[in-house]
């Protein structure tokens, strides 16, 4: 079977419960590696390098840009953020399983750099549903939830460039369907590693 671990990509409209469904299932599978980030953000307090985020300096990020040493990257209120290549490329060659919480934009750029990850897209109940979790969280303006909510629609348009659908009705059920896609994603003939002559060799012979 394949000793290589799965690139797991979950993305979604903000507000579809991305956070939740990820903190629920590294509970049940704590042997998947949360994808950590690169930031060039000043860390908060209790916040420590290379368990929250990777802290680097603006210059060497960077670098790393235009190295093409990140997954994906973006720009945000002056501060960058990214998912290192080499942090993720080395956990899945030593067979374990990384997956990586982003929004939509992000995991675009991750399946022109990385089109082998799985993509999975998590989907809110309803837009109604959607608007109504984020008005909960009461973090936003009411301009900012229109914003989102308008963006939402948009960003559900390009479900159909992933390799699979999930709907977040209930958490528990979300976390199922997503532990069963790992399962069958290292069931496919083409994630196998098999060495097919020595395979054949074993092979009961008239």
């Amino acid at each position: 079977m394949s000793t290589q671990g799965l690139l797991i990509v979950l993305s979604g409209p903000s507000g579809a419960g991305k956070g939740t469904v990820c903190k629920a299932l590294l509970k049940e599978c704590p042997q998947i590696q949360y994808s950590i980030s690169a930031t060039t953000r000043e860390p908060r307090v209790g916040e420590v390098h290379g368990k929250n985020y990777f802290f680097t300096k603006v210059e060497d990020f960077e670098e790393k840009i235009a190295s093409k040493n990140f997954l994906e990257w973006a720009k945000v209120y002056d501060n960058y953020y990214g998912t290192p290549r080499d942090f993720v490329i080395e956990n899945l060659k030593n067979g374990r399983d990384v997956i990586l919480e982003i929004d939509v934009n992000g995991a675009k750029q991750v399946m022109e750099n990385f089109p082998e990850g799985t993509f999975i897209f998590l989907l809110p109940p309803s837009l109604e549903e959607l608007s109504n979790r984020i008005y909960k969280r009461g973090t936003d303006s009411k301009d900012v939830i229109k914003k989102r909510l308008a963006s939402a629609e948009g960003e559900i348009e390009e479900m159909k460039n992933y390799n699979y659908a999930v709907l977040n009705d209930k958490v528990e059920n979300a976390v199922e369907k997503i532990k069963a896609i790992i399962v069958a994603e290292k069931c496919k003939v083409n994630k196998i590693d098999v060495v097919k002559e020595g395979f054949k060799n074993d092979l009961p012979i008239d």
